[in-house]
């Protein structure tokens, strides 16, 4: 299977803060309530989250779907992690 830049860049916090515009915060506050999907762990004091999970949350919100549906959104994002 063949990634292009897109598929595996990383957005850092800063970048994912400016992207969504939201506060540390309420980034955490959407992890704990499953509206965004967890990060990934990039070394021992780093993380990041995938770029391409991000887009598909923005684009389900700009979609205007429910928070129920970009809940589950984020479980089939989180779940194919780990098919990948």
């Amino acid at each position: 299977m063949e990634m292009n830049a897109s598929s595996t860049q990383i957005y850092r916090k800063p970048a994912l803060k400016a992207i969504l515009s939201i506060a540390d915060s309420t980034i955490h506050l959407h992890v704990s309530q499953g509206l965004i999907t967890r990060a990934i762990q990039l070394g021992p004091r780093a993380v990041g989250w995938p770029a391409r999970e991000i887009d598909a949350i923005l684009s389900a919100r700009i979609a205007g779907k429910t928070q129920d549906e970009i809940k589950a959104l984020v479980v089939s994002l989180t779940a194919a992690r780990q098919s990948a």
